[in-house]
């Protein structure tokens, strides 16, 4: 038995350790993926092949006329409080669609024209992170199209919502623009809304807390066998009294 715990208990430090090692190559990725110069983002062609490993993050660049009209509000909690991420379909030159998250409005800015400037017309040109779409919903909470409550940005039912095709299956964070204070640095509410740039790029590595846990637990196992091992074998344990020795009661 002994073995066996101590066997678990090892296997799973050891598997905390390769976790580690993956985690702390992930945020190294995408540290140089965010500060990377940006690229185009996949064609239609590369659509098929995306994956979280090769496209999480990746810093892009993109132009085409934004659908304004096809706005979607996810719901969303930043650091200037609760509200909602615009999302708004871009169309590329070659009628290919992606769908670009505008940034942050505060319930009381979903109407445009109380953000503080009309939505970009014309052709626009957009740098941002590419992100994998979202489905089904948040926690506990599910995409309801038809009511227009949306608590993921899941790219499929939001383009199936509004009759939209060819669309990416990812979307963008737009960045906020040059030159733009950090939301930590604002003493007030921005003039102009949606606020870009809010995207939280953040990794919770506790595996090596996990592995040395599992480790100890394994020594523990293997340091109170070796203790009942060596009273067994050294004849320390005491002896228990035949029933005959027991005292009868008074």
């Amino acid at each position: 038995m002994a073995i066996f715990v101590f066997s678990t208990f090892f296997a799973l430090g050891v598997w905390q350790v390769q976790r580690m090692y993956w985690k702390q190559n992930l945020i190294a990725r995408v540290n140089y993926r965010i500060h990377a110069p940006p690229v185009a983002v996949p064609a239609p062609a590369q659509w098929a092949d995306i994956t979280a490993q090769k496209h999480e993050y990746l810093r892009v660049r993109l132009q085409g006329v934004l659908l304004n009209q096809y706005e979607t509000f996810v719901q969303a909690t930043t650091d200037l409080g609760p509200g909602y991420w615009v999302l708004t379909p871009l169309r590329q030159a070659d009628g290919s669609l992606v769908l670009i998250n505008r940034g942050f409005v505060s319930p009381d800015r979903r109407d445009p024209a109380k953000r503080g400037a009309p939505p970009p017309q014309g052709e626009v040109s957009i740098t941002g992170l590419l992100r994998l779409t979202e489905p089904s919903g948040g926690f506990l909470r599910h995409n309801d199209p038809q009511a227009g409550r949306w608590y993921s940005r899941d790219v499929q039912a939001i383009a199936t919502r509004h009759h939209l095709a060819p669309m990416a299956p990812y979307f963008v964070d737009e960045q906020a623009a040059p030159g733009a204070a950090p939301v930590g640095e604002m003493h007030a509410l921005p003039k102009i809304w949606p606020v870009a740039g809010l995207t939280v790029v953040s990794f919770r590595d506790t595996h090596l807390t996990y592995a040395i846990t599992w480790f100890v637990l394994a020594l523990m196992v293997l340091v109170g066998a070796g203790y009942v091992a060596r009273i067994e074998r050294t004849g320390l344990r005491p002896k228990r009294a035949r029933p005959d020795q027991l005292e009868e009661p008074s």
